[in-house]
């Protein structure tokens, strides 16, 4: 019998290809769509209930998308990727993290990456990579972002076609994501296991 409660949905796997097309970065569309539509239109028709299994289509071709039919959260168990950068980046230059003792920078460096990858960084010291230090607080959180980004990337060379993507498309094109450098091949397995850990104490993400 088909249930009448309006909050549960018939199709799931609309409903996940909906969420995704929602979360794709808009800059992924640039090569499928018309290139003279506005950002403000784009925006509209990810949002479109009637497009977002199209626009889904158009980036990971339908088939991937039928193999996806019973696709549960992504690796990153929902959460944002540059969040999860961000996590990771700051473990890489732990030890430049830990040497910003001012106000001032300490102040500019988690207006940057957030005070939730500064504390992740310092938690998990033992586990840096980066030996050279970095003492600009711009710079850093640049360089944090860059090489976050890029064992990300490295990270996902291991899973499926399909919950790569599904990662990868909610950054914008042209991150460290889609060229990690043999260092973050090196790294990816031993910082993203903890980021991972770290998400998976939180409720899921919506």
């Amino acid at each position: 019998m088909a249930s009448t409660n309006p909050s549960v949905s018939l199709n799931p796997h609309s409903d996940r290809l909906r969420e995704l097309a929602a979360l794709i970065h808009p800059s992924r569309f640039a090569g499928h769509l018309d290139g003279l539509l506005s950002a403000a239109t784009v925006l509209q028709l990810q949002k479109s209930p009637r497009l977002q299994q199209r626009l889904v289509e158009l980036l990971l071709g339908s088939e991937l998308v039928s193999n996806g039919s019973d696709w549960g959260r992504d690796v990153l168990l929902g959460h944002d990727p540059r969040r999860a950068a961000l996590l990771a980046g700051s473990i890489w230059h732990a030890r430049s993290v830990l040497k910003f003792v001012s106000r001032h920078d300490v102040a500019s460096l988690i207006e940057n990456i957030g005070a939730e990858a500064h504390a992740f960084a310092i938690r998990h010291l033992s586990s840096a990579v980066a030996t050279t230090s970095i003492d600009d607080p711009q710079k850093l959180a640049s360089q944090i972002e860059h090489d976050g980004c890029a064992c990300l990337g490295a990270w996902l060379k291991d899973a499926s076609e399909l919950d790569r993507v599904r990662v990868l498309f909610r950054l914008p094109v042209g991150t460290t994501a889609e060229s990690p450098a043999a260092e973050h091949h090196n790294s990816a397995g031993q910082l993203l296991p903890l980021v991972v850990a770290h998400l998976a104490t939180e409720e899921p993400a919506a």
